[in-house]
């Protein structure tokens, strides 16, 4: 795990260009305390921070081939990269390191060249600059894992894993942009190319950009694939694959110099990586949790039980609404993004604490409701898609089991849902049907602008454009939607990631193996009819785990929203969103956005919407960055970290034929 940095330019003078790769580094330091480097040659600046995870010794970045013709900047990890060098060296790829992943990334690129992509296991962002031609490439991995965002500026190409390393090139400015806001309002990230800011974009998951001789290429090195074979064999048998092939996962992400550590919520899907950790960690794993005051989001009796019943060393950090409010624009200036809930900002704490606590690794269960049906949006995308061949009763029945922890969907509304769910069964939005209601939240946020810019317009051209989308059936429309949206664009971004790396501390997620996500594919809908979530994977571990974790109903993870800052009443809110400060920001509707500000502040709880949740906390986050990004002097106000002084410890200046190496 590190970040990386660079520009292509002609504006910066050549004295000036370790100075402005330096800043741009020190911006993104929390990624990679251990060490830094850079790389300058003609018209190029690149470098990276490094946390040091695997081969601490030999993997200084950046780092060349031999020849001196090929370097690196590399963010992640390959967990496969064992078998690749054994592989790279039977045909002949030299190596100097004793077992540096980012050498393997190096080697596999010479070898294969851009095919290389798609044999890596890992999570990773990576800059590859051969010296001869003058290319660059830049990729990232399938789901999104690690960021890499880039931007024109004149002439000038810049690139980096966070947008907050182009606050040090010389004339860069951050704009909100109108547009961009608007989609993601209506569909809660930006999406996979996007950013909330005007001229930054994102490298899409998946994809390689190639800038060579003036032109610039970008493509897709792979696709989602959901349409793979149904298993061929028993549910018995399909338990053993699948449970095999979670285990090989988490064998491979426990490769590392560093102890490793596991996020416990209590669910079903941490709970099997804390399982698998402690069959095959050599040591006695530990395991941390968040523990909210208010009861309606607490689940550390279930984390406590499955922490005994496993045996770990569990540690749990409690969270407060002040707590949420205290540390909200520290973790905002760290995502970069408006969102939609502040259940980021716990794991920001999190993040913390373990980093306290000298682990720099953690697994997690992210993914595994994407590729194994776990979100009820699932359960509901099917049963509108039969709701018109359904008796009534069983409408009713399924129903209610969409969502029993929520109030809402009890008895007492029931007649309400049969008539909302008979709106919805019939697709409305080309290419969206199983995410229409979750959407209808985005349509009320995006009022928060002064453009009433359809804020779905760019996703629905995003999927008529998608390669096979269109012949998908609904179930995997809706898994893609959630890989490409939600789970890139949040889940591993914001909650997971960013806030990880806040505090120097990198997630690997087990059900984000590609063979996992295959594997589930085979089995999804191969064994029941789609009405339990998760069912051969309950099966698979349900001897190995507490009765009560696989047999409960899913406990989505959340996390107060307007309520904490209601309770609390920050100091920055009344600056935040007063009259003066929202009329900063040119592309709001100020009527709408007073009027939902005074509604939340005025209201009960009880009386609050989730849209008017939602939508508050969107206004919020955009205050934030509009004060952090767009309006910021550098000073590091509203909780922005402060850059400081980098430990340089490799520099690499091809200009003059100069290599100078710090103590290793």
């Amino acid at each position: 795990m590190c970040g990386l940095a660079g520009f292509l330019s002609t504006s910066v003078h050549p004295d000036a260009t370790a100075g402005v790769i330096t800043s741009m580094l020190s911006n993104i330091r929390h990624r990679g305390p251990d060490e830094a480097g850079y790389y300058l040659d003609d018209g190029i600046a690149m470098g990276a921070v490094r946390l040091a995870i695997v081969d601490p010794a030999d993997g200084s970045q950046p780092m060349s081939d031999p020849s001196g013709r090929y370097w690196i900047c590399f963010n992640g990890e390959i967990y496969n990269h064992i078998e690749l060098r054994a592989e790279l060296a039977r045909l002949g790829r030299p190596f100097r390191t004793d077992h540096s992943d980012t050498e393997v990334v190096l080697q596999a690129w010479i070898q294969w060249g851009s095919d290389c992509f798609t044999r890596f296991n890992g999570a990773f962002a990576v800059a590859i600059r051969d010296a001869l031609t003058g290319d660059l490439v830049l990729a990232r991995d399938r789901y999104g894992k690690r960021p890499l965002f880039y931007a024109d500026h004149g002439d000038d190409f810049l690139f980096a894993s966070e947008m907050k390393a182009f606050r040090a090139f010389p004339g860069f400015r951050f704009a909100l942009d109108p547009s961009e806001l608007a989609t993601t309002f209506g569909v809660w990230t930006p999406l996979p190319d996007r950013t909330p800011f005007h001229g930054i974009r994102q490298l899409p998951t998946a994809s390689v950009l190639t800038l060579s001789g003036g032109r610039r290429s970008l493509r897709a090195y792979e696709d989602l694939g959901f349409d793979v074979p149904a298993f061929d064999g028993t549910e018995a048998e399909a338990i053993d694959f699948v449970r095999d092939t979670l285990r090989t996962s988490v064998e491979m992400r426990l490769r590392t110099d560093v102890e490793v550590g596991v996020y416990l919520s209590g669910g079903l899907d941490s709970s099997i990586v804390t399982r698998l950790a402690t069959r095959l960690s050599p040591h006695q794993v530990r395991t941390f949790s968040v523990a909210f005051q208010d009861r309606t989001f607490d689940e550390s009796d279930s984390q406590s039980l499955v922490a005994e019943h496993l045996g770990t060393l569990h540690c749990t950090v409690p969270i407060t609404s002040a707590d949420i409010t205290d540390n909200f624009p520290a973790a905002v200036y760290h995502a970069e993004v408006p969102t939609f809930r502040t259940s980021f900002v716990p794991m920001f704490l999190l993040s913390r604490h373990v980093r306290d606590a000298g682990i720099k690794t953690i697994l997690s269960g992210e993914g595994a409701d994407e590729a194994f049906l776990g979100y009820s949006l699932f359960r509901e995308t099917l049963l509108r898609e039969q709701w018109n061949e359904l008796p009534d009763d069983e409408r009713r029945t399924r129903l209610a089991n969409l969502h029993p922890e929520l109030a809402h969907f009890g008895p007492a509304h029931q007649a309400h849902l049969l008539g909302l769910y008979q709106q919805f069964s019939e697709e409305r939005l080309p290419g969206l049907f199983s995410h229409e209601m979750r959407y209808q939240n985005g349509r009320f946020a995006a009022r928060l602008l002064a453009d009433r810019r359809d804020p779905f317009a760019d996703l629905l051209d995003l999927v008529a454009a998608a390669p096979g989308y269109a012949g998908m059936s609904a179930v995997h429309k809706a898994q893609w939607l959630e890989y490409k949206t939600l789970l890139a664009g949040f889940l591993l971004s914001t909650q997971g990631e960013r806030a990880a790396l806040a505090h120097s501390v990198e997630n690997r997620c087990p059900f984000l193996d590609p063979a996992v996500v295959r594997a589930a594919a085979s089995v999804n809908l191969r064994y029941d009819d789609g009405q339990t979530e998760k069912a051969i994977l309950k099966k698979a571990f349900r001897a190995e785990l507490p009765e009560w974790t696989t047999s409960r109903p899913k406990q989505p993870y959340r996390a107060p929203g307007s309520a904490a800052f209601k309770d609390s009443r920050p100091e920055y809110l009344e600056l935040l969103l007063s009259d003066r400060e929202l009329a900063k920001i040119d592309c709001l509707d100020h009527t709408f956005a007073r009027r939902l500000v005074d509604k939340i502040m005025s209201s009960p709880v009880e009386e609050i919407s989730t849209k008017e949740d939602q939508t508050f906390v969107y206004l919020l986050t955009t205050a934030v960055l509009n004060q952090q990004f767009v309006l910021d002097d550098g000073s590091g106000r509203h909780g922005a970290s402060v850059p400081g002084d980098l430990d340089l410890r490799v520099t690499v200046d091809n200009r003059r034929a100069v290599q100078k190496v710090g103590e290793r």
